[in-house]
């Protein structure tokens, strides 16, 4: 495996704000506490160690302990998160169908390896990588559909509410279609996994999958669906009710960053919660009697009864879950995508209105895996890997140019049509200076008659190329399906043809760098052709 990084913004496949934030932190600087380096970490340390208290401590513990009660090998240990000096670095994600796009994967292992990094730095203290699964969330497509081996799959559920509270019944006959992919002799490591993502809810099945491929590595994976989690976070839920103060904290962030440039991702709302049981999750809003979400209503004191009771039945949206997932872990960072952190840059002022700390944000790595199959076919038609960042249409007309015979060299003919056309210019100048606008007029007919002639002459060359043309095309959509980045649509285990998980996933950790800017790329063998 070959590994090089190519700057983000050279790559042309990102867009604006992404590239911003990425090689421009300082312009974030008012939008968070501290930038993203190693230097900052020693300080956020300092910082969490005050605020998370012991009993904080234990109430995690014991949430945790709950949490991964079913589960028998390479089970955490979680009383190291008892002692003062035990952090956290995390990165989160909606449940996807069987470890979902390869990004899903990548960040997981990222804090899995900033966390093995930032012990390396500081042995004194223990650093552990979590994974936040956001259970509560009813996006549909996100555990719908996922693509393997260039081909859509998909589960249909007829559940509605909290997508990790569906049932699993489901499952079983898309593992059985995921299983045919691999022959019999490709399935020592395959049929473990699919035999893992199983449980009595889609929750335990996530977390049964992702400990089976990461358990072993240290990481914690955490259910925010959790009552003991939820009363700690109780006190915010009920001043979010009462006040709605998150939505003017946010409002005036989001008017300072689009005065800087920035693109707001998401909106804040009067407030910023739902109300979730078995098949229901809907946004509560404020009425003249009290609240409502959906059919269901409440007085002001009887939902903060509520909320006393069961603040399990209290979900934070987008906006408000950053502000939970703080409250009850002892984070110093959190990894993202560039979307993500666009939408944690507009918080910071509903962490000061909530007195709870701002952790370090970073964009998480982004990976392009070239395989050995397009590989070969760049080999074939001598396309170096840094040209699949360029448009289809142009990397078919710079092989057609440069492969094509004497007749396609037009800078014989561009001479002689420049020295015509000055030639007719001053000639029809010479007899009527009146006449100096037609001839420019005619000057530009004769240019585009010579563009379309080449344009012919290039697309009958085209038609001598087709196989060429056809490895382009082929390569372009194996590596950006549909104009997007691979990792954002290829299930993880597209690049396992083999079945061997483990080992690509050892590639890839291997390839991970968490301090780096740049976009990773992985190339399956010794060719840079």
């Amino acid at each position: 495996m070959q590994i090089t990084q190519i700057n983000r913004k050279e790559a042309g496949i990102f867009s604006e704000q992404h590239v911003r934030i990425v090689h421009k932190q300082k312009d974030m600087e008012k939008y968070v506490q501290r930038l993203f380096s190693k230097d900052m970490f020693v300080h956020q340390m300092e910082a969490k160690r005050f605020e998370f208290t012991p009993e904080k401590r234990s109430i995690l513990v014991k949430a945790l302990k709950n949490q991964y009660a079913s589960i028998t090998e390479n089970r955490p240990d979680v009383d190291r998160l008892l002692a003062p000096n035990t952090f956290t670095v995390t990165t989160g994600h909606q449940l996807t169908l069987i470890a979902g796009p390869m990004y899903f994967v990548v960040k997981i292992l990222e804090v899995i390896k900033l966390a093995n990094e930032l012990k390396e730095i500081h042995p004194d203290s223990d650093f552990v990588p979590v994974f936040w699964m956001a259970s509560e969330d009813h996006d549909f497509e996100e555990i719908q559909s996922t693509n393997i081996f260039n081909r859509g799959m998909s589960v249909d559920y007829d559940e509605r509410g909290p997508v990790g509270r569906f049932s699993t019944v489901k499952l079983e006959e898309f593992k059985a279609e995921v299983l045919d992919f691999f022959g019999e002799d490709k399935r020592s490591e395959i049929e473990p996994l699919l035999n893992a993502y199983s449980g009595s809810n889609l929750a335990d099945a996530t977390r049964n999958l992702v400990h089976h491929l990461f358990g072993d590595q240290g990481l914690f994976i955490v259910d925010g669906d959790d009552s003991d989690l939820k009363q700690q976070f109780a006190p915010i839920i009920k001043e979010e009710l009462k006040s709605g103060g998150s939505e003017l904290a946010v409002q005036k962030t989001n008017e300072s960053l689009e005065a800087d440039g920035f693109k707001i991702q998401v909106h804040a709302r009067p407030i910023n919660l739902f109300y979730i049981e078995q098949g229901f999750r809907e946004r509560i809003k404020r009425t003249e009697s009290g609240f409502e979400a959906g059919d269901k209503s409440w007085s002001e004191s009887e939902l903060m009864d509520l909320v006393e009771k069961e603040a399990t039945r209290f979900s934070p949206n987008a906006l408000l879950r950053p502000v939970y997932q703080e409250t009850v872990l002892p984070n110093l960072a959190y990894i993202g995508g560039a979307g993500e952190i666009s939408y944690w840059l507009q918080l910071k002022g509903v962490f000061d209105l909530y007195k709870v700390i701002y952790p370090l944000v970073q964009v998480r790595n982004s990976v392009l895996w070239i395989d050995k199959t397009s590989l070969k076919r760049m080999d074939k038609i001598n396309m170096h890997w840094t040209k699949v960042f360029s448009d289809v249409d142009v990397l078919k007309k710079e092989y057609v140019q440069e492969h094509s015979s004497d007749e396609l060299d037009f800078s014989h003919l561009d001479e002689l049509t420049s020295n015509l056309i000055k030639e007719m210019e001053a000639r029809t100048v010479s007899v009527d200076s009146n006449m100096k606008q037609f001839a420019e007029s005619e000057a530009k007919r004769l240019e585009k008659q010579v563009d379309g002639l080449k344009s012919k002459l290039i697309k009958a060359s085209k038609g001598k190329h087709d196989q060429a043309m056809k490895s382009i095309e082929v390569i372009k959509d194996r590596l950006f399906p549909n104009g997007g980045l691979q990792e954002r649509s290829a299930n993880f285990l597209t690049f396992c043809a083999d079945g061997a998980i483990q080992s690509r996933l050892i590639e890839l950790y291997e390839a991970l760098d968490p301090f780096s800017e740049n976009l990773i790329v992985l190339m399956e063998s010794d060719s840079t052709k």
